[in-house]
């Protein structure tokens, strides 16, 4: 397994930002914007996991970085959920990890782009039972939120903010603000961002992570 990418701050660390990619990508994309980040957020910690190589159903079983395997795109994602919870499982060690190392679970945030995103989601809302510092889930969707399952006290006390494309063709502009009413619906503090782009991330949008980050990173 790939060690994650860590980017060490200026000052010693009291927050960090566990950020996951999307499909077909690798844990070295997100690393200019972590860069950018830190600019600001002087003592946070930024850690990078990659996700594992696997054969994903709907690209004719080509082998590629995959936090889960799609089966089907319509009409809704069909995915394994083994998969997901084992990547969930894996988030929740690199928080466990960051615990240990004396960062406060309230000041540890999980990020994720995409299928990335839909990890996150999974993992602050499901797996992990306590609150995190915040959840940043950029054009993404949440393929256990209509399961029945609900988010317990201490899982509501964790802010999430949603960002997403108008014209992403990639995952539904429908899909991303069904897992935002979703989480209001819980009682979760959710904010909704929407940019005039596709499945991607605009500087704009760095910019508003910046800011909701440094609200909460004090």
């Amino acid at each position: 397994m790939t060690s994650p990418l860590v980017f060490k701050p200026t000052n010693a660390a009291d927050a960090c930002v566990i950020w996951l990619h999307g499909l077909g990508a690798d844990q070295t994309d997100f690393a200019p914007v972590a860069k950018m980040l830190q600019q600001t957020l002087h003592s946070t910690r930024f850690v990078l996991p990659q996700a594992p190589t696997r054969a994903v159903s709907i690209n004719g079983g080509y082998q590629m970085p995959s936090w889960y395997d799609i089966l089907a795109m319509s009409p809704a994602r069909a995915i394994s959920r083994d998969e997901l919870e084992h990547s969930a499982a894996t988030v929740v060690g690199l928080i466990e990890e960051q615990v240990a190392d004396g960062i406060d679970p309230s000041r540890i945030f999980l990020a994720g782009f995409s299928q990335g995103g839909a990890v996150v989601l999974h993992t602050a809302f499901i797996t992990w039972q306590g609150t995190l510092g915040g959840v940043l889930a950029l054009s993404t969707y949440a393929p256990t939120f209509d399961e029945g399952l609900q988010p317990n006290a201490e899982q509501q006390r964790t802010p999430v903010i949603n960002l997403h494309g108008s014209s992403d063709a990639v995952v539904l502009h429908e899909m991303g603000w069904r897992a935002h009413t979703w989480l209001k619906s819980q009682g979760v503090t959710a904010d909704w961002k929407e940019y005039p782009m596709g499945h991607e991330v605009l500087p704009q949008e760095i910019i508003d992570i910046g800011h909701w980050l440094s609200q909460r990173i004090v």
